[in-house]
């Protein structure tokens, strides 16, 4: 009996052993059965194959229609914007010199005759000649204006103090006794007797010497041509016909009878050195391109302080705000400091003194050693004013307009600031408030010791600078209302797929 029972707890627990084998079997058979319906799922592209890469088509392919149409969409608009803007802002650089020509008369250049004897006969016709030009208005001149030597105190170096505080462009000086000094050269044979002490030219090229070199000088040059030749031919005939003067009289001084006159040139400031043309033109471009993608540079550096998820707090908002404030102008001066020294290094002079107004001088400076300083100063309000306009507009109207603004910013500036407003249509007349004309102007003041009108011009870019800092809280809270729109936006799109 025993034996019997023994054998029958060994049935029993063999039969439950294989109960556990055959659920344990089950239990395999369904996981992997599982995994089957999985893989299916996956392979016939189900939730779960969500990872797997979308399937290609052809361009054409039916799936795509609505797609093909959208893009066709944008990009038509896109580039109907594009070539508007384009036809737009590009116009403004084209135009500034448009008519240039008919503008010539608007360079104002004194013609000024020292000579008060009846019988004087240089400032005579020289005058003459100047008036019959403007009156004519045939072609293209400049703006000829015969002034008495009264407005002046009779005194030359009068007109040179007008010239360098640009009451006029240029002067044309009639020496008094000109022609007086020359007849007694005929008649004595005066070997000494220099044609170039007849007539004076004084202009200043450091003011914008692409204006005097294209436009001024190869008038100027007419001019003396032509006064030279027909008072040549007048004078030439008059002497001939005085019997009384001996010819070897007249062979010791060739000169008094041909050309008989001559101007001098007097340039107050000359542009030099040359390698100082970037300082004052083209380099500024740099100056705005380095503000405007400062932006993209330092945005995700502050960014960091308010970015849940990394370990700390976030910083309050308009604490963020006066720090972007801060920083963005500390970056200003160390890079402002860079591009001055620039400047420097390629040894263009910030050290030499400042010279009299009417005295020819190459290569003074307005403040003597502390040029570069006030030129470094200059700089940054600079950046300053034509930088924080980045930062508020990019904040606004984000990417990828921004490359847009950008391309307008550089062009109004540059129009209104590489070229003589006088000779661009009076439409132009706005980019006398534009920041880079004033960085143009008070650069050519410093480094040329030109006309000051610092004042004026650090006035101005302090004007941008104060408008734009005050714009820069509200644009940073508006760039900040715009995320949070966006990202609601996203979320509601989710959630509804």
């Amino acid at each position: 009996m025993s034996n019997q029972r023994i054998a029958s707890d060994d049935l029993e627990r063999g039969d439950e052993s294989s109960s556990d084998r055959t659920f344990a079997t089950d239990d395999r058979n369904h996981v992997n059965g599982q995994a089957d319906e999985l893989r299916s799922e996956k392979a016939d592209g189900g939730e779960s194959g969500q990872d797997s890469p979308p399937k290609e088509v052809g361009f054409w392919d039916k799936s795509l229609s609505k797609t093909r149409l959208n893009v066709f969409g944008l990009w038509a608009g896109t580039t109907v914007i594009l070539s508007a803007f384009i036809l737009a802002v590009l116009s403004l650089y084209w135009g500034v010199l448009f008519n240039v020509e008919m503008n010539l008369n608007s360079l104002i250049v004194y013609v000024v005759d020292f000579e008060t004897e009846p019988s004087a006969l240089v400032g005579p016709m020289l005058t003459k000649i100047t008036e019959s030009i403007v009156a004519a208005n045939r072609m293209p001149h400049l703006g000829f204006i015969t002034v008495p030597p009264s407005a002046f105190d009779n005194d030359p170096l009068a007109v040179r103090r007008a010239v360098y505080n640009w009451e006029a462009w240029a002067a044309i000086i009639v020496n008094a006794n000109a022609t007086t000094l020359l007849q007694q050269a005929v008649q004595q044979g005066n070997s000494s007797f220099d044609p170039l002490g007849t007539c004076q030219i004084i202009y200043q090229s450091a003011r914008d010497e692409t204006t005097y070199y294209n436009y001024i000088l190869p008038q100027l040059t007419m001019l003396q041509t032509q006064v030279t030749s027909m008072f040549g031919a007048q004078w030439t005939t008059q002497v001939l016909a005085n019997t009384s003067i001996p010819r070897t009289t007249l062979q010791r001084a060739p000169q008094a009878l041909n050309p008989a006159i001559g101007f001098s040139m007097f340039d107050l400031r000359p542009f030099y050195p040359p390698v100082a043309t970037p300082a004052v033109t083209i380099g500024l471009i740099y100056l705005i391109i380095v503000a405007f993608f400062s932006f993209t540079f330092y945005l995700p550096i502050h960014m960091k302080f308010i970015t849940p998820g990394q370990g700390h707090p976030t910083l309050k908002f308009w604490q963020l705000v006066l720090w972007r404030w801060l920083s963005t102008l500390a970056a200003y001066l160390v890079m402002s400091l860079a591009y001055s020294l620039i400047s420097l290094a390629f040894q263009i002079p910030f050290s030499h003194d400042h010279a009299p107004e009417t005295v020819v001088v190459e290569g003074a400076n307005a403040f003597g050693r502390a040029t570069f300083l006030v030129y470094w100063m200059v700089n940054f309000i600079g950046m300053g004013a034509l930088g924080l306009a980045c930062e508020n507009v990019a904040m606004v109207i984000g990417q990828p307009w921004t490359a847009m603004w950008l391309i307008f910013w550089v062009i109004t500036n540059v129009s209104t600031s590489f070229y003589a407003e006088e000779l661009s249509p009076k439409f132009y007349n706005w980019g006398y408030a534009w920041p880079l004309h004033s960085i143009v102007e008070a650069s050519r003041t410093l480094i040329f010791d030109l006309k000051n009108r610092l004042g004026l011009d650090f006035g101005i870019l302090l004007a941008w600078l104060g408008v734009n800092s005050v714009l820069f809280p509200l644009c940073c809270y508006f760039m900040r209302w715009k995320t949070q729109r966006e990202k609601k936006e996203e979320e509601g799109k989710g959630k509804e797929e």
